[in-house]
């Protein structure tokens, strides 16, 4: 059962992830467009993005509808303009959409389409699904558990490759161009396929902490793309209908896919492999002789700063990312790079620029990309710009100037040159094209270079007057995707997609000729990025397997091909897929009749949506919750039980996060809790109403990540007494008050790292009444995660200080971290110590059955001190040493789950528990650095 308990929490938590509480300030007003499909729901003043988005939805509706199934529940979407990161999502729970309306700069990743455009064929896509797969058992589930419920049922039976693979399939199918047709969206199964890495389908579809794994969307893209061609457009809809209704209860989908595609899931699988392995470009290529055992590093971004020397920006799996300098054999690290949303920065004459991410210290739904510049030579790094929201910058030949990506409000794209000495604004660069701009490069001090995306969402390469704004293309506005301008003299190298392979091209400005640089022998189908030059070499990031690994090449070597600008924009490639070029939409528009009209912030402000347990150890809950689409007003009726102290509660809390401070209010009553009165026993029920603020503050920056939680509660409480002291202690109510703060910092967490490197964690909590009785209790706990012997070790320190007074009139709850093994008490003193050293065992990357995959295998080594002092100064030590050994696992291809045993021996005699020195127990593990 507490497994069972664990899988729900991991799904909700999955599900709230991508929530931010309370995260628009107040001063947003919000406008909508309603319509019986959807209610989009936005800041005023994008009304347009608004009309968009629901015209987009209208049209797909029904044209889409007969390859998923007819069913439709209307969804609220939110459009979200004030954070930098460009995703959305679709959840259960409550049910509804967020957009983050910022474009990406990189169109290699997702394509180029206009992003409100692409944000709604995806998203809406997920709306069809949830709706459709409301079914069967899954119904039960969601009428007995709520939408939640719903998630979970669908999600132990429809595989999460099938949600995104479909979607994408959807965004090809319907567009002009969707990631099924990118040549770079293929990269990563044709590096495994030229590597001869035949990976078992449970390493494919769970990952490793070792090597480089294809995610879920290409492998469902595949997947899903290749059942449509072969078996018709509602194949997958029969399917996921009867694997959603539970139809053959163990396994539906394997036993649906092999009723409709009259094969067993096994044999369909090997053939969707087979056959995109047998496609134009994905032909395998000899495999090195001496080829890395594992994922090595990714190296990208290379800028020259002479003929023998690099700067480039690398991550891996056991390092977090940094700028390093090569020259010839020899590699050093420059600085650890803040933390940043790309790995994209500009060098020149010494200094790096580029843009890092940066949270507004209250609401959660606006954030910022600061431009920050560090100097090489003294590895000294200063914030050019705050709270800004710019991208992709460039420094100028001469270094005083700096042209970057701005992204306002609206959506809109702008260039603006700064100075680079100050960050002042020095020009807005006019946009009557209504570009938008990515990777802009200085081609002079007054003309830029850049990759642009034109309303329709078709690329070119384009020389930018900085003045006027005037734009001269050098190539035709096409679907395939340009990126990674780099300027040398007169010429312009660059990536781009052509039939199916992403290669680096070069414009001369001057003699306006297009060339495709030809290696003498290819080696490889995938890609070439980010390409840098010096006087006699071209250096490039090229995707593998191992990860982006820089490559050069002499100029002599290389063949420059004349290329025409009409067979630069040839159709996309369908790689085998020809039922994407029968487009069932046709093109879409934005209904100018569609009525805007004002939303308001309360609407819905109650709406219980999923009952679901939680488990925070020591306390272990059953919760209806809710939480309205505006993500302001949390609500919970519960039921939990305390493992410390064996008590019950049944209550409801709520919060209210659209203010500064929260609002929280809450009433419970309290079953059966116990204490020690003058060396006996006591119990008693209790009835308690509650009423706070809290201050939360996201205080990150730079290569840090930085909380601050400070709050207060008003509590009234009423006891009542049972038992022999029933009389004599009263029931006498009183009130107190708990005050709280709550701290934490860590660095970046590269993928194989246990904990961060260096991280702290404090809490610290004081609770005193303040009528009718004389009481408080005081805890004090902290963590403190440092390095191990080895880069993947920790060494975790923790300590923790409680204390209550002497009286004994009345008694707080117990969160004291006890020493490991015993049972605890609440004491008038107690004062703990431990130490904890983490460290990685194996790497099984094993499952069995498509039940359980084992990603990692690690321990922890423990001593825990804890001496306690009761009311009379007597004193007693609880000491604990031992073992923990944790499963990385995930459960069912798709569901994270970290679970193990822990073996703690008893140094001294535990006073309040059982007999004997060994004690063993289950343990899931909560990782306090959140």
């Amino acid at each position: 059962m507490k497994f069972l308990l664990s899988a729900i929490l991991l799904m909700i938590t999955g599900t709230v992830f991508s929530q931010r509480f309370g995260g628009n300030p107040p001063s947003v007003k919000w406008s909508q467009v309603n319509n019986p499909a959807t209610r989009v729901i936005f800041p005023k003043g994008l009304d347009s993005i608004g009309r968009q988005v629901a015209g987009i939805v209208q049209q797909l509706s029904a044209p889409t509808s007969p390859s998923i199934g007819e069913r439709t529940h209307k969804i609220d979407i939110v459009l979200h303009n004030q954070t930098t990161y460009s995703n959305a999502y679709v959840g259960l729970g409550p049910y509804r959409s967020e957009f983050y309306l910022t474009p990406p700069q990189n169109s290699f990743t997702l394509g180029s389409l206009p992003w409100p455009e692409q944000l709604a064929i995806h998203e809406f896509r997920h709306v069809q699904q949830n709706n459709n797969f409301n079914v069967g058992l899954s119904r039960v589930m969601r009428i007995v558990f709520g939408e939640e419920g719903q998630a979970l049922a669908n999600s132990l039976v429809v595989p999460d490759w099938f949600y995104e693979g479909d979607a994408v399939y959807n965004e090809t199918n319907v567009s002009s161009q969707g990631r099924g047709r990118l040549p770079s969206f293929f990269n990563d199964y044709r590096s495994l396929w030229e590597a001869g890495k035949n990976y078992s389908w449970m390493k494919l579809r769970n990952g490793s902490y070792r090597d480089f794994t294809p995610d879920h969307y290409r492998l469902g893209y595949m997947l899903a793309a290749y059942g449509r061609e072969k078996y018709g457009n509602d194949f997958w809809k029969k399917v996921t209908q009867d694997a959603a209704a539970y139809k053959g209860l163990f396994y539906p989908f394997q036993k649906a896919v092999k009723k409709y595609a009259d094969k067993d899931y096994k044999t369909f699988r090997q053939e969707v492999l087979s056959y995109f392995q047998s496609q134009p470009g994905f032909a395998v290529k000899p495999a090195a002789a001496k080829a890395p055992a594992h994922f090595v590093a990714d190296e990208e971004y290379p800028a020259v700063v002479n003929d023998s020397t690099l700067v480039f920006m690398k991550d891996s799996y056991k390092h977090i990312p940094a700028f390093m300098i090569r020259s010839g054999n020899t590699e050093r690290k420059l600085r650890v790079r803040d933390y940043s949303l790309d790995n994209q920065f500009s060098y020149r004459n010494g200094n790096i620029v580029y843009a890092s991410y940066r949270p507004d210290l209250r609401w959660g739904w606006k954030d910022y990309s600061e431009l920050k510049v560090l100097d090489t030579k003294t590895g000294i790094q200063r914030s050019l710009t705050r709270r800004s929201k710019y991208f992709s910058p460039d420094i100028s030949a001469d270094g005083t100037t700096i042209v970057a990506v701005f992204i306002n409000i609206l959506g809109q794209s702008e260039l603006h040159f700064l100075d680079a000495g100050t960050g002042q604004l020095i020009t807005e660069v006019p946009n009557p094209d209504k570009l938008i701009y990515t990777f802009p490069k200085f081609y002079n001090a007054r003309q830029v270079i850049a990759a642009v995306k034109n309303t329709a969402g078709q690329m070119s390469l384009t020389l930018i007057d900085g003045v006027k704004g005037t734009n001269s293309y050098l190539t035709p506005f096409s679907y395939n995707v340009i990126g990674f301008p780099v300027i040398q003299n007169d010429t312009v190298y660059f990536s781009a997609s052509h039939g199916t392979s992403d290669r680096i091209f070069a414009y001369s400005v001057s003699k306006h000729q297009l060339f495709r640089l030809v290696q003498p022998d290819p080696v490889s189908n995938t890609g070439d990025y980010q390409p840098a030059v010096s006087s006699d070499s071209l250096f490039w990031s090229h995707f593998t397997v191992y990860g982006n690994r820089l490559t050069s090449i002499s100029k002599k070597q290389l063949v420059w091909e004349p290329f025409a600008g009409a067979a630069f924009a040839s159709p996309l490639p369908s790689f085998g897929i020809s039922a994407i070029d029968k487009n069932p939409v046709g093109g879409f528009s934005s209904p100018s009749e569609l009525k805007v009209s004002n939303y308001s912030a309360s609407y819905q402000l109650l709406n219980f949506h999923s009952l679901h347990p939680l488990v925070d150890d020591p306390v272990y809950s059953f919760s209806l919750v809710g939480e309205n689409v505006l993500n302001t007003l949390q609500s919970e009726l519960f039921f939990s039980y305390n493992r410390n102290e064996q008590f019950k509660q049944l209550g409801f809390n709520t919060t209210y996060g659209a203010l500064f401070p929260y609002i929280s209010a809450g009433a419970d009553y309290t079953f059966d809790r116990r204490g020690l009165y003058h060396g006996q026993r006591i119990y008693w029920n209790e009835a308690e109403v509650r009423a706070g603020l809290q201050l939360p503050f996201t205080l990150s920056k730079g290569r840090n990540f930085t909380g601050l939680n400070i709050g207060a509660d008003y509590v009234f409480n009423k006891p009542n007494f049972k038992g022999v002291y029933k009389d004599s202690l009263g029931d006498q109510s009183f009130s107190y008050i708990n005050m709280y703060i709550s701290f934490y910092n860590q660095i970046q967490q590269a993928k194989q790292h246990i904990y961060p490197r260096f991280a702290q964690s404090i809490l610290i909590n004081y609770k005193r009444a303040i009528s009718n009785f004389d009481a408080n209790q005081f805890l004090a706990s902290g963590y403190l995660y440092l390095p191990g012997l080895f880069v993947n070790h920790n060494l975790v320190l923790n300590t923790a200080f409680q204390q209550k007074d002497t009286l004994n009139q009345r008694s707080f709850s117990n969160n004291f971290p006890f020493s490991r093994g015993y049972t605890s008490e609440n004491f008038h003193q107690m004062i703990k110590w431990g130490v904890n050293y983490h460290f990685p065992l194996a790497y099984p990357d094993a499952g069995f059955g498509n039940i359980i995959y084992l990603l990692r295998l690690r321990a922890n080594v423990f001593y825990d001190y804890t001496k306690v002092t009761d009311a009379r100064s007597n004193s007693a030590n609880f000491r604990s040493t031992g073992t923990e050994v944790f499963f990385d696992t995930k459960w069912w291809n798709q569901l994270p789950l970290s679970l193990g045993f822990r073996y703690s021996y008893l140094l001294d005699r535990d006073l309040f528990g059982g007999r004997g020195s060994s004690r063993f127990e289950f343990v899931l593990p909560v990782n306090i650095i959140r």
